[in-house]
């Protein structure tokens, strides 16, 4: 197949893709876009061409990727890892982007000091004004003009899907705009038009619509298939079947969207033709991205001037690599991997000893996931066994200590490695749908509806297995192992207790964790169980102990579950929206 091809979009500058000014009547992070004055619009007519439309569609791809530290559309490492306690914010202090700091430890002042969700909030916005540019432009041609023409309608209800579906996550409300919203009627919309529910219900529609006109394969990676939509469909419903009320407590599970879960996700694994990669690594090197545990994955690239870059800001700070340092796993996250035969420490992974050290590694039993998210001093770094990470990698070891994450990274030496000095990032695609997910939704269906048990356990199993055989690459120069490596599938009765619903979904809850560490999923997933305040609570406890920066960080539970509208959202709209509860 061959790749997408689609432009850069780096620092908010100019693009030179033709449909720039037909964004531009959306919000502003400091003034109302109404007001600002187009620059470069196209007349109408020039649009309407299939190829002009085209590149309209390639540019509402593009904006999918945008990779600025602090607008954000790529990876959300920080609002769904750092905040769920998988990782530190890093980087030189808790000054350093001092408004992540407020996200990791929850303390607020304020909604107007919450930090960068105006542009967070406002970027978003342009992306959907993209997507509604070349919806509009698509749906003005005939099929006989334009013979992509539906395709390219699910193709972009899929992307918009994408792009609230962030907004979801993390606003839980926001104003529903869609291709048919007049631009006079912009900012009439409030955020309480719709409800939760209702709200879920516009992703399904999306998601569903994708999944009935998208073909099963794709001739340019980077375009969503039917399977993408199905998964993707999957995981609104299932965050959808955790029913909230106006305080963000889960009240109900709802069975019938996780049977359609459970259905969706059967379907992908078996006639998809997506496999499990037989080594974990290869979901985190250039080389495989795009393989066949990929279900849909944003492209990026360093064939355009500057690159399209991933993880500008994660990297360690040595000569390599130069900047800057954030991310970097917790003592907690770290401590989640130890294993007493072969299966996860549920009751005493963080008393004693932690598992955040060379020593530690090779003494304490371990799931080898650990060494594909986490490095520390005198270990391999990236898989590369003479390439030994040193304490000077580590920008604030006094603040953050010195573990550092390396899923989202590639080694200096790679193709995929781009320095844009100041910076430095990474061609690396992100992988926002994989198969272990999917299989790790059906699984967690099946035990929420306690049907076919059985099933769910060897779905589990079958992930686990593969962390068991993804240890070739995690090797010193003298081929030994880097740590003591036990995980085993869970036998009921030999070493775990019965399979029964509660201790599945803990081992759901676990294998999910370790799967996806420094991903951008855990906390996303804490809020949707309902269990966000008693986890991050509880983590915090014991991790002020250890890092003091932490002394005052606490959860408050009916509020913290999402962050606040924006105040300058709200004093745009002259007080239409509703702020989130607890606010």
């Amino acid at each position: 197949m061959t790749p997408l091809k689609i432009n850069n979009f780096s620092h908010m500058k100019t693009v030179k893709i033709i449909s720039l000014g037909l964004f531009l009547s959306l919000f502003s992070a400091c003034e109302s876009m109404l007001e600002t004055k187009p620059q470069g619009v196209v007349a109408d007519k020039d649009l309407n061409t299939p190829e002009r439309v085209e590149q309209m569609i390639n540019a509402a791809y593009s904006f999918c990727g945008q990779n600025h530290f602090n607008k954000q559309i790529g990876m959300p490492y920080e609002e769904g890892s750092v905040r769920g306690g998988e990782a530190y914010k890093g980087g030189s202090g808790t000054n350093d982007n001092e408004e992540r700091n407020r996200w990791e430890t929850f303390t607020y002042l304020q909604p107007t000091n919450v930090g960068d969700l105006d542009n967070l909030w406002w970027v978003h916005y342009v992306a959907v004004g993209r997507i509604h540019d070349a919806l509009r432009k698509v749906k003005n041609l005939t099929p006989e003009e334009y013979p992509l023409r539906e395709q390219r309608i699910a193709e972009l209800r899929f992307l918009r899907g994408h792009i609230y579906m962030y907004m979801k996550l993390c606003f839980k409300f926001f104003p529903y705009i869609d291709e048919d919203t007049p631009e006079e009627m912009y900012d009439k919309v409030s955020n309480d038009e719709l409800t939760n529910d209702e709200l879920w219900g516009k992703l399904i529609d999306d998601f569903r619509y994708a999944a009935q006109i998208l073909p099963e394969r794709q001739d340019e990676v980077g375009r969503p298939t039917k399977f993408a939509a199905k998964a993707y469909l999957a995981k609104t419903l299932i965050f959808a079947a955790y029913e909230q009320d106006d305080k963000h407590n889960v009240i109900n599970v709802n069975r019938d969207k996780l049977t359609e879960v459970a259905s969706l996700c059967k379907d992908i694994i078996d006639n998809s033709g997506s496999s499990l990669a037989p080594d974990f690594a290869e979901n985190f090197l250039c080389e495989y991205q795009n393989g066949a545990e990929s279900i849909w994955a944003i492209q990026y690239t360093t064939d355009t001037p500057q690159g399209r870059l991933n993880s500008w800001l994660v990297s360690p700070v040595n000569s390599d690599y130069g900047c800057c340092g954030f991310l970097q796993p917790s003592v907690n996250m770290m401590n989640r991997h130890k294993t007493v035969n072969g299966v996860p420490d549920f009751e005493n992974y963080n008393k004693g000893r932690t598992l955040d050290n060379k020593a530690a590694f090779a003494e304490m039993p371990m799931d080898p996931r650990l060494m594909h998210m986490a490095c520390v001093p005198g270990m391999p770094w990236k898989y590369e066994p003479s390439y030994i990470m040193e304490e000077n990698w580590v920008r604030t070891p006094e603040v953050y200590g010195y573990s550092m994450s390396q899923k989202l990274l590639v080694l200096p030496t790679s193709d995929c490695f781009k320095k844009t000095n100041p910076f430095m990032g990474a061609g690396l695609n992100w992988d926002v749908l994989r198969l272990d997910e999917v299989m790790l939704w059906r699984a967690e269906a099946l035990i929420q509806l306690e049907q076919n048990m059985d099933e769910a356990l060897s779905l589990i199993n079958k992930v686990r297995e593969r962390a068991a055989n993804s240890t070739g690459r995690l090797v010193f120069e003298d081929g030994t192992p880097t740590g003591k490596f036990d995980v085993q599938p869970y036998k009921p009765g030999i070493n775990c207790p019965a399979w029964t619903k509660d201790f599945a979904m803990q081992a759901l809850r676990w294998e999910r964790h370790l799967e996806f560490s420094t991903e951008g999923k855990w906390f996303f997933d804490l809020v949707r169980w309902g269990i966000a305040a008693e986890f991050m609570n509880e983590y915090f406890e014991v991790e002020k102990e250890r890092r003091s920066y932490l002394k005052d960080a606490k959860f408050t539970k009916n509020r913290d579950e999402y962050f606040p509208i924006p105040q300058q959202q709200i004093s745009y709209v002259k007080g239409l929206y509703k702020q989130n509860a607890g606010w």
